[in-house]
């Protein structure tokens, strides 16, 4: 199968499959995003997701796919570091802010850095129309942010903070799509990376979490913590999976820019599920997020 996504990458075929999976990684994400963001402390939760992405990824990686040469392990090496900084800071700002507030923020930044960065690297061009649909699209997610924000009611310190986090996270989105996108474009099998980076960079916040575990006056109940992690371990396979396959078939900037279409489903999510409030003003602003994916697909 490795072999016939590297045939069709940069074909129309492979275009079309790209938009799937981005879309697909889009909803995904959503729902990783509120599995970190629930009743658990999110350096917890994220431990457990890490704990069982390692468990579930390593019978591929050292079983069904070939190994990976000097430069993948490399390249692995890089992606262990810069998830790591991503992780930490995504807890770091959901546990000083809203799901609704952080999330959107996080996914604002990043598509417009990551254009940037694909046009850089990948010498990717947008066409006027598509950077008009990175407006919308950033601008309508960054003006649901500050909606959301308008309504938080916890300390003015604690929101600086969790914003501050937000946005350096919305920077490593943009890293780590960037180095990715590199690493699986590098690899002779595209599953090769895959399996070894869910494996590889899943390492380390188990250790992290087991740590702050035994330092917690108040243990969280392990049982259900660990249901969550192994749900959000198989989320995390199609989210980050699904977008990294889409870097590899088309557009590095393209695959970005549709996964952030996520930011609707969160808002959906944050609304039906977490019970936080949805009025008029963020369905016309997620209508916006969408149109702007929309003019970013059929602009290029």
């Amino acid at each position: 199968m490795g072999e016939w996504i590297v045939s069709i990458a940069g074909t129309p075929e492979g275009a079309r499959l790209a938009t799937m999976l981005a879309l697909m990684s889009a909803v995904a994400h959503a729902a990783f995003g509120a599995l970190q963001k629930g009743r658990f402390d999110p350096w917890m939760t994220r431990g457990a997701i890490d704990g069982w992405l390692a468990v579930i990824s390593a019978p591929v990686a050292f079983f069904m796919v070939p190994w990976p040469t000097a430069t993948t392990f490399w390249l692995l090496a890089g992606a262990l570091v810069i998830h790591f900084i991503y992780k930490c800071t995504m807890a770091a700002a959901y546990e000083k802010a809203a799901y609704t507030v952080v999330y959107p923020v996080v996914r604002g930044t990043g598509p417009l850095v990551t254009v940037i960065a694909a046009t850089v690297f990948f010498n990717e061009h947008f066409t006027a129309m598509q950077w008009l649909g990175v407006a919308c699209l950033s601008g309508g997610i960054l003006l649901l942010a500050a909606r959301n924000l308008s309504e938080e009611k916890i300390d003015l310190y604690s929101l600086k903070v969790g914003l501050a986090w937000a946005v350096a996270g919305g920077i490593m989105v943009a890293v780590y799509t960037t180095w990715d996108a590199y690493g699986i474009r590098s690899s002779i099998n595209p599953f090769t990376f895959l399996a070894w980076f869910f494996f590889i960079t899943a390492l380390d916040f188990p250790i992290l979490a087991a740590w702050r575990y035994r330092r917690m006056a108040v243990k969280p109940d392990v049982g259900p913590l660990m249901w969550r992690g192994l749900a959000g371990a198989l989320i995390a396979w199609v989210s980050f999976g699904g977008v990294m396959m889409a870097t590899r078939l088309d557009k590095v900037g393209e695959a970005a820019v549709l996964r952030e279409t996520s930011t609707v489903f969160a808002a959906l999510i944050g609304w039906f599920i977490l019970g936080e409030k949805v009025g008029p003003r963020r369905l016309f602003l997620m209508g916006l997020v969408a149109l702007g994916a929309v003019i970013v697909e059929m602009g290029g």
